[in-house]
């Protein structure tokens, strides 16, 4: 078992702090992802788990073993870094086989285990090659092999992908989600980006300022953001946001468009995502300032009532700058948020 449980983390870096009482539990061989932008606490909230970092406070546990008091080397874990790290003078074999060799294991256990992985990562035709025989993905497939061979309790990634090209990173994580599903491994993963994230993750963590604000499933997280922060950064293109006020009806009046909503407070924050509006005879009056044809479909950035709105829109559909529109919006996939707390009524 290598549960995963962080309890009321802080950390602080002189008058500056990184991280607000972190609590979260990653359940065993969970995939996690820390979602986030740069600065929010991902990384360092990773390196605390990893033993790179001594908290200011709180505790961490892994496997039912609290082990903020120890060294890397005795928390069971593997990481696997943004840049490879990977040993220019030794072959893939001895890469691999690194981690194994300064445990002391036997040479056939070493030989089991490098040719194991190796296979898993489809990189058994290269063990006899140096790091600088290896594209950058081969590099990355060595070091995840490297990981993997440890036969860690959990494995950390710090942005493992982000140094490959669009191409690579689709593989890679096709790669990585199953080779992780079958290692039984839990991992914790950290990224700023949003496709990785909902690719990968069994749950996504998503931070702001060093607080963690949603945790969640990626369905979960997309659908139903709990703050308008996850609503505008989650999504791409993100959330469309337009100030709501309740009339003496009760009806909600966003944008001169009457709509039904939660009685909390008088004025709200109306939401919806671009792909939930559609085309229709009543809806908000859109005048289309940009087009972007994306193939299957179309991103039109219009605006409505001195906002930016976008919608996405079938390709087939003709629409031109300047264009007027009525856009409706789906009242399933509405959601509101409080202005003031920012979080989801």
């Amino acid at each position: 078992m290598a549960e995963i449980v962080i309890r009321n983390v802080a950390k602080r870096f002189g008058s500056f702090t990184a991280l607000h009482s972190i609590d979260l539990t990653i359940t065993d061989q969970e995939f996690m992802v820390l979602l986030g932008a740069s600065g929010c606490g991902k990384t360092t909230l990773l390196r605390i788990i990893a033993g790179l970092e001594t908290p200011s406070e709180g505790e961490v546990w892994i496997g039912g073993r609290r082990v903020d008091h120890l060294p890397p080397r005795e928390r069971g874990i593997a990481m696997v870094f943004q840049n490879y790290a990977v040993f220019p003078h030794l072959t893939v074999f001895e890469n691999i086989a690194f981690g194994l060799r300064m445990k002391k294991l036997p040479q056939a256990e070493i030989d089991k285990r490098v040719n194991r992985t190796a296979e898993l990562m489809h990189i058994e035709q290269l063990l006899k090659r140096y790091s600088g025989q290896l594209s950058g993905g081969q590099r990355q497939r060595v070091a995840v092999a490297r990981a993997l061979a440890m036969e860690p309790d959990v494995i950390l990634m710090d942005e493992p992908l982000s140094n490959l090209d669009a191409l690579l990173r689709l593989e890679m994580r096709a790669e990585l989600k199953g080779v992780l599903a079958d290692s039984k491994t839990t991992t914790i993963y950290v990224t700023h980006d949003q496709v990785e994230a909902m690719s990968l993750a069994d749950r996504i963590s998503v931070m702001n300022g060093g607080k963690i604000v949603q945790a969640a499933s990626p369905v979960e997280v997309y659908r139903n953001p709990a703050a308008r922060f996850v609503g505008s950064f989650i999504g791409n293109p993100p959330m469309n946001f337009l100030p709501a006020r309740r009339g003496a009806d009760g009806q909600w009046q966003v944008a001169g468009l009457s709509l039904s909503g939660p009685a909390t407070r008088d004025t709200l924050d109306f939401a919806i995502r671009p792909e939930d509006v559609e085309i229709a005879s009543e809806g908000f009056r859109a005048t289309a300032r940009v087009i972007e044809p994306l193939g299957a479909h179309t991103l039109v950035t219009t605006e409505v009532d001195g906002k930016l709105f976008r919608a996405v829109l079938d390709s087939d559909l003709k629409v031109a700058p300047g264009d007027e529109l009525r856009l409706a919006p789906k009242s399933d996939r509405i959601r509101w948020f409080d202005p003031e707390t920012t979080l989801a009524v």
